[in-house]
C-alpha cells in the first residue's frame, strides 16, 4: 500500500489540515476539493467542523476564511512570538520552504512547487541569495536540485537532519 492509499483511512478534516498546512497559502474551497478528491459538500463540511475544533482548542493555530480562501495560520496573539523567534530577513513562507529541501533535498524544483505551491520560486531565489540553499541546474537544463548548505547547518545549529 503506498503512502497515498494510507490516507484513505484520514478523517477529511484531518486531510484538508494537510493540505493548508503544507500548501501554507489560503486556497479556494475549489482548490482544497481538488486537492482531497471529494465532494464540494463534505469539503465545506469538514472545513467547518475543523474551524471549529481549532476554535474550542488552545492552540497557536487558527483556520480562517479570508478574499483568497482557507489559511491555517498562527494567531495574532502570537505575533510578537514571531518577531522574536524568526530572524526578520525571512518570512514564514520562505523558513517552510526551507524546512521542506532540508527534509525532502535534494529535491527538483518543480517537485517542491508540487508541494508547496508557485510561491517556492521566490523562496527559493531569496534562500539561494542568503545562501542558505544550493541550486543546480540539472542536465537536461529544465529544473534546479536544491538542498540545503553549510550555512543552514551553521544558522540553525544542526548537525545532521533526520533519515525520513
Amino acid at each position: 500500500m503506498s503512502s497515498v492509499d494510507s490516507l484513505t483511512d484520514l478523517r477529511l478534516s484531518t486531510k484538508l489540515e494537510a493540505v493548508l498546512y503544507l500548501k501554507s497559502q489560503a486556497l479556494t474551497l475549489a482548490k482544497l476539493t481538488e486537492y482531497v478528491g471529494e465532494e464540494r459538500d463534505d469539503v465545506e463540511d469538514a472545513l467547518i467542523e475543523l474551524m471549529q475544533d481549532y476554535a474550542q482548542r488552545d492552540s497557536a493555530l487558527e483556520i480562517v476564511e479570508t478574499d483568497q480562501g482557507y489559511s491555517l495560520q498562527l494567531r495574532e496573539r502570537f505575533n510578537a512570538l514571531v518577531q522574536t523567534m524568526i530572524p526578520a530577513d525571512l518570512g514564514v513562507g520562505a523558513l517552510r520552504t526551507l524546512a521542506a529541501i532540508a527534509l525532502k533535498g535534494p529535491i527538483l524544483q518543480t517537485d517542491l512547487v508540487d508541494l508547496r505551491g508557485s510561491g517556492v520560486y521566490q523562496h527559493v531565489q531569496e534562500l539561494a541569495e542568503q545562501g542558505f540553499v544550493h541550486k543546480r541546474r540539472q542536465a537536461n537544463g529544465r529544473s534546479f536540485r536544491l538542498q540545503v548548505s553549510d550555512k543552514f547547518y551553521q544558522y540553525f545549529e544542526v548537525d545532521e537532519l533526520p533519515k525520513i
